[in-house]
């Protein structure tokens, strides 16, 4: 196995921020856990590629969480994307795709459909009054597994129905998640007439699941 080796280190909102590479790879590293790298994003693809599906064109599409650019990079793909939000709390890792990780997200940050918003995701919902057709989160390692304890609030009933505020009236929830997150997907079956799980195989593991949800009960 390919040794890593540290490229930057940085301090932002969530705390310690470390890149790190292996080989051609790059792993993200968040207050010394591992968080994401870039050798496997077919989940983060499928993520986008599910909640745009169906969808007519124009789609307005927000992503809470840049990562290494696995979803953002689909989203540009898609044609029948009109715009696409990405909310990113950490400035460390927007600066990463100008240089290191710019080949994973496909160059995206400079296609000008796309918007990028330096923020917390739960206050920039708060702020905005903008609606959009497909909400996807790859905020975190999934509802069980934050980032920080704050963003627990993002996945409780709170931040389920500030979500389901702002999608359109055809609007989808897309979650990513590194394992199944069964409380969760209660929650998305409370709030939503139809919740659907999708395990995605990896190569070592359980499988990732995106969960896709629909039609908020208002």
């Amino acid at each position: 196995m390919t040794a890593s080796a540290t490229v930057e280190r940085a301090h932002g909102p969530s705390g310690e921020l470390v890149l790190r590479r292996a080989g051609a790879h790059y792993e993200i590293i968040s207050n010394g856990v591992f968080l994401m790298d870039t050798r496997n994003g077919e989940s983060e693809r499928l993520l986008v590629r599910a909640a745009v599906a169906g969808l007519r064109p124009p789609v307005s599409l927000l992503i809470g969480g840049l990562g290494v650019g696995f979803s953002l990079a689909e989203a540009v793909a898609l044609p029948g994307v009109a715009a696409v939000t990405v909310v990113e709390i950490e400035p460390a890792v927007i600066g990463w795709h100008a240089t290191h990780l710019r080949p994973f997200s496909a160059a995206a940050l400079d296609d000008p459909r796309v918007r990028v918003v330096g923020a917390d995701l739960l206050d920039h919902l708060r702020r905005s009054g903008h609606h959009y057709d497909a909400i996807c989160l790859d905020t975190d390692n999934g509802p069980d597994w934050t980032v920080t304890p704050a963003n627990a609030d993002l996945y409780g009933e709170d931040g389920l129905a500030l979500l389901a505020a702002r999608l359109t009236g055809r609007g989808v929830l897309a979650v990513w998640s590194a394992a199944a997150a069964p409380a969760y997907e209660e929650r998305l079956r409370a709030r939503f007439a139809e919740v659907e799980a999708r395990p995605v195989p990896v190569p070592r593991g359980e499988p990732d699941v995106v969960y896709l949800a629909r039609r908020p009960r208002r």
